[in-house]
């Protein structure tokens, strides 16, 4: 399975993180909406992210719920009929909950830059660094503390869980 190292954020807004995002990408920004639904999964997390009617992918994926820097396991899977696939998979495991958000992703090296107005949620950042086979988990920690810093996020901003789990909690 890919790994990388993820950090989640909470943020005044993305308007305020957009300029220093973009001086630190090497691509971006590209907007991307999201729909993101969960299903029950005792080994991590399972969800379907649909893009259009005809484009999205099921996601797997485990990882610590904690603040800060994160190793995270995934694997991702193509499909060109996520809403079959979505009424597929609830009907068979049913669903953990559901997600909506617009995305402004930028890269930065091996780095991508999310910046995510979140449905019912507000506004957060989030970094995934991007491991190589048989590379440190501290070697991909420290580039995404490097660039908190660069991008301002402090670690009173730094969120555990996802955002399934906040929407659960009711946005806290």
């Amino acid at each position: 399975m890919a790994r990388n190292i993820e950090i989640k954020a909470r943020i005044e807004s993305v308007e305020s993180v957009f300029p220093k995002a973009a001086e630190l990408a090497d691509e971006g920004p590209i907007e991307i909406i999201q729909d993101d639904t969960f299903f029950p999964c005792e080994n991590g997390r399972l969800k379907l992210r649909a893009f259009s009617r005809n484009e999205g992918e099921l996601i797997f994926y485990r990882r610590a719920d904690r603040k800060g820097p994160k190793e995270s396991f995934y694997l991702v899977s193509p499909t060109n009929s996520p809403e079959t696939l979505r009424e597929s998979l609830s009907l068979a495991y049913g669903r953990a909950g559901r997600v909506r958000k617009k995305r402004t992703l930028f890269l930065a090296g091996r780095t991508r830059i999310h910046l995510d107005r979140v449905e019912g949620l507000g506004d957060f950042l989030e970094l995934e660094v991007v491991l190589e086979e048989g590379e440190s988990v501290e070697s991909g920690e420290a580039e995404a503390r490097e660039l908190m810093k660069k991008l301002g996020i402090g670690p009173d901003q730094l969120i555990e869980g996802a955002y399934v789990d906040l929407l659960a909690q009711g946005g806290n």
